[in-house]
């Protein structure tokens, strides 16, 4: 939803067809072979909806799905990872760049292998943070319990002097406020959901004749595989309005 959110402000008037695996997240624990599976299944599902090039909007399933998703559907396909590890590269000044994900997305590697394709000598710590996902769909963005979780993720990043971070899970940024109050006023924090939605937005700008096939003017749709009340809530919090999820019984 914080992709979804950071594309529509980008890209005001556009029409989005969101999906949300709700029922079958968090990705982050899961097999790889599960991860594309289901992502593959998902891209199948926008595509039916009418989706003309899709994004990835979870960093789990980036980092393991976005060349099956690619070899399998002939679309523009975009992904969270690459926009971010870019930007981190671009803000550091010192080469020592941190990323917190879920374990899927730490145990890839991916963002190591992006930023040293960049930006070769780099040294990139990435740690996992399979908590902080659960605390935020239960809505415990400002619990003490979280804060005290964070702190705990973050220190090992503070012992190692990074001067970048990069919020490796999109469920991170609802917990921006929190994050950047215990890495310190000096450490680069990157949203990869603001760093997606402005290649999205730079790629339509210098593909004019794509962009004019896709919907502009229509309304927005948002799918769930399950709803719960604290989707509503997130979802409200996240778009600063009232969303109507609509449940999707099979993909």
């Amino acid at each position: 939803m914080t992709v979804a959110r950071a594309i529509e402000n980008a890209l005001p008037g556009r029409s989005i067809v969101y999906f949300g695996d709700l029922a079958r997240t968090p990705y982050g624990s899961k097999s790889a072979e599960t991860i594309i599976r289901y992502s593959l299944e998902n891209s199948r599902f926008l595509l039916d909806q009418g989706a003309r090039m899709l994004v990835i909007a979870c960093n789990s399933a980036s980092s393991v799905a976005a060349a099956a998703v690619r070899a399998e559907f002939h679309v523009p396909v975009f992904e969270v990872i690459e926009p971010a590890a870019a930007r981190a590269v671009a803000v550091s000044k010192n080469g020592r760049i941190g990323v917190i994900g879920t374990r899927a997305t730490i145990a890839s590697r991916v963002y190591e292998e992006k930023i040293a394709a960049i930006r070769p000598g780099s040294k990139v710590f990435g740690i996992p943070c399979p908590l902080l996902v659960p605390l935020v769909e239960e809505g415990w963005l400002n619990r003490r319990e979280t804060k005290m979780i964070i702190r705990r993720y973050l220190a090992p990043l503070k012992e190692k002097q990074v001067d970048t971070i990069v919020l490796g899970c999109t469920h991170y940024p609802l917990l921006m406020r929190e994050i950047k109050a215990r890495i310190g006023r000096r450490v680069q924090v990157i949203d990869s959901s603001l760093e997606v939605a402005a290649q999205v937005s730079d790629y339509l700008a210098a593909n004019p004749e794509f962009a004019a096939t896709l919907a502009s003017g229509q309304p927005s749709r948002y799918h769930v595989s399950d709803i719960t009340p604290a989707a509503g809530m997130i979802a409200e919090r996240i778009f600063g309005r009232a969303i109507n999820l609509e449940k999707v019984t099979e993909v």
